[in-house]
């Protein structure tokens, strides 16, 4: 582990963060940074969670045009991947052992780095697996988070050669026979030819994100764990339900790429559904990273974003962090 952030010549860093560890559920050592933007009046601080496989490197683009619209940024790696400490001695299995240790880290970095540390309001803005933390929290974020982005978030899976309820099979009866740490499919990483990928239908973004894990190959993951995808899918099923999202306040705002290869888009329409708090914009035609998508979708992403956060406000301008008192 290490808390230095890596850059490659076209993924440069932004600004000058504030980056270290935490100690997450467990005692885990976490990895974060805080990018703070240079503007004398900001709008507050954004709580930005990652995708499954994903690190701090992957989002510098996207973390310097929040900073450039006045946004403080607050993220990190969640425990399992990225530059935060792994949980197995296989060191690319995508592994949790229990779904809420990944609330329980983001509890922690809002409690001990955001919000000493950082600039009110807060709002979540989390893609795909982040977004189903955030989701599954959200009941309890409401003195805490001001209001929400769900990016494409990790409510299904499509596009597998047995179908979803397969995997939830195959993944389920290896938790019970004890197999629950070993990948669903094997280690080895086939690298996707820009063509056939899921993720983007941008060649650059995508050609910029292989450079940074061939630069920085400790920063990747490879295929779940039997034991990370039967928590996840549990997880999944309770935050569907409609006595669940009934009881989130927090202003939210989904973001659904139409063209995702990898979530139904029919499941972020069910949840928009019976979601009161939540509200549905379609990306048509984006495909799942919709932060790493071509500028004609992923410029509408970032409009949604920025049109539903808060505005500056003239009482921020001092620079020195707020507290929750302060408000």
């Amino acid at each position: 582990m290490t808390t230095i952030l890596q850059s490659t010549p076209d993924n440069p860093i932004p600004g000058k963060p504030q980056v270290g560890f935490f100690d997450g559920a467990g005692d885990r050592k976490i990895r974060y940074a805080v990018f703070k933007a240079n503007a004398p009046v900001t709008r507050g601080t954004i709580v930005l969670l990652q995708g499954r496989n994903e690190s701090i490197e992957k989002y510098f683009e996207t973390i310097g045009d929040l900073m450039a619209a006045g946004f403080w940024v607050a993220t990190f790696d969640w425990r399992g991947q990225g530059g935060s400490e792994r949980l197995l001695p296989q060191l690319g299995r995508g592994h949790v052992e229990h779904f809420a240790d990944y609330e329980r880290d983001l509890t922690i970095f809002l409690e001990q780095i955001v919000l000493p540390d950082t600039r009110l309001p807060f709002s979540i803005v989390a893609h795909s697996m982040g977004a189903l933390v955030a989701l599954s929290l959200a009941p309890m974020l409401a003195s805490r988070i001001d209001r929400m982005v769900l990016l494409a978030p990790f409510l299904g899976l499509r596009g597998q050669a047995i179908g979803e309820h397969g995997i939830v099979a195959i993944a389920t009866a290896m938790r019970w026979f004890g197999l629950g740490s070993l990948p669903v499919r094997g280690d080895t990483e086939g690298r996707t030819p820009f063509d056939n990928n899921p993720l983007t239908t941008d060649s650059r973004r995508y050609a910029r994100n292989l450079a940074l894990i061939d630069a920085h190959p400790h920063l990747r993951i490879g295929p779940p764990t039997g034991r990370w995808l039967s928590e996840s899918f549990r997880v999944i099923r309770r935050a569907m339900r409609r006595e669940h999202l009934t009881k989130i306040i927090v202003p939210t705002v989904i973001l659904a790429p139409t063209a995702d290869a990898l979530v139904p888009y029919l499941a972020m329409e069910f949840l928009a559904s019976n979601f009161r708090a939540g509200h549905l914009i379609p990306i048509d035609g984006a495909r799942h990273e919709l932060f790493q998508e071509a500028d004609r979708y992923r410029a509408q992403a970032l409009a949604a974003i920025l049109a539903f956060l808060p505005e500056a406000n003239d009482e921020d301008a001092d620079p020195s962090p707020r507290t929750m008192e302060d408000a």
